[in-house]
């Protein structure tokens, strides 16, 4: 289909509210038009697609198979419009908008926390954080800050590092107490649970304590920080996760060390953003608090 001849979103609109009335008569008592301006439309999108939208059965109107298909992608359509729209608004209007991806459980356990403060002492900048995963390209995604775990060097972004962390070995009382672990050799025994983006985490861990193990990269793989944590405590098995992710569930009991060696990794926590954003004051804000709040992490021994 050429550029030209693709459906304007009045068109979609129309489309939508009668496939959502099942009627062009209500749907064009919404749109305060005229039914026969609603029929028109239609038709002419059914040509466009060259495929039937709708049929009549019974003086019923009913979507085809192929209208319910496109009813999914126009309503997907019509919603990604309307928020691009109220975003602008929203920029233009009444405040800045402040794009930010974290990954998902450093954005549970610890950002979060730091949110209020900020929103308290910035009420015109609106926040839309979203959880990544991988790693990305800012720009391309439209993203403003970011907080990235690894060197501290990526091309074309300012890096401003948060801090460290410290890695533990940790497990479910009631799984411990089952294993009966005298040495740190002794964990290689149990179930190891991986986080994806850090497969030789247990290698380097065991490496550490001078263990030569052929099962240090074996075991159950998860993609977030947040679901290894509840599979743990479930007694899963054992994982190593950083200490400021489970500082509750350590003072609760409900996670206990399954030996007491920390693992320092050579990466860090890294507050990022494309480098011609840097003078914004929206941006300067934000990177400022965060830095003022990770300033006040205890720093590892």
């Amino acid at each position: 289909m050429k550029a030209r001849h693709l459906p304007s979103t009045t068109t979609l609109q129309c489309f939508e509210a009668a496939a959502r009335h099942l009627s062009f008569t209500r749907a064009a008592n919404e749109l305060s038009i005229t039914q026969s301006a609603i029929s028109k439309q239609v038709a002419q999108l059914e040509d466009t697609l060259q495929h039937k939208l709708f049929r009549r059965l019974r003086r019923t109107l009913v979507l085809t198979p192929e209208g319910s298909l496109y009813l999914t992608e126009v309503r997907k359509i019509l919603a990604h419009l309307e928020m691009s729209a109220n975003a602008i608004m929203t920029y233009s209007g009444h405040g800045d908008v402040l794009k930010v991806a974290t990954l998902p459980t450093f954005g549970t356990r610890w950002l979060s926390l730091q949110l209020p403060a900020f929103f308290e002492a910035h009420p015109g900048i609106t926040l839309h954080l979203s959880d990544r995963v991988e790693t990305f390209d800012l720009e391309n995604e439209g993203i403003d800050v970011a907080i990235f775990h690894g060197h501290g060097s990526w091309p074309n972004l300012e890096c401003h590092k948060l801090f460290e962390e410290e890695v533990m070995a940790v497990g479910a009382p009631g799984y411990l107490a089952r294993q009966r672990i005298a040495s740190p050799a002794h964990l290689a025994d149990c179930r190891l649970l991986h986080l994806s983006s850090r497969p030789d985490a247990w290698h380097r861990w065991f490496d550490e304590q001078d263990i030569r193990t052929d099962r240090s990269y074996h075991g159950i793989r998860v993609e977030t920080f947040q679901t290894l944590i509840r599979t743990v405590m479930a007694g899963g098995g054992l994982a190593l996760i950083p200490r400021f992710m489970i500082d509750h569930e350590l003072e609760a009991g409900a996670l206990v060390p399954a030996w007491p060696s920390l693992l320092h990794g050579p990466n860090a926590y890294y507050l990022v953003y494309p480098e011609h954003l840097g003078e914004l004051a929206k941006v300067r804000h934000f990177v400022d608090h965060l830095k003022g709040c990770a300033a006040t992490l205890t720093a590892p021994e």
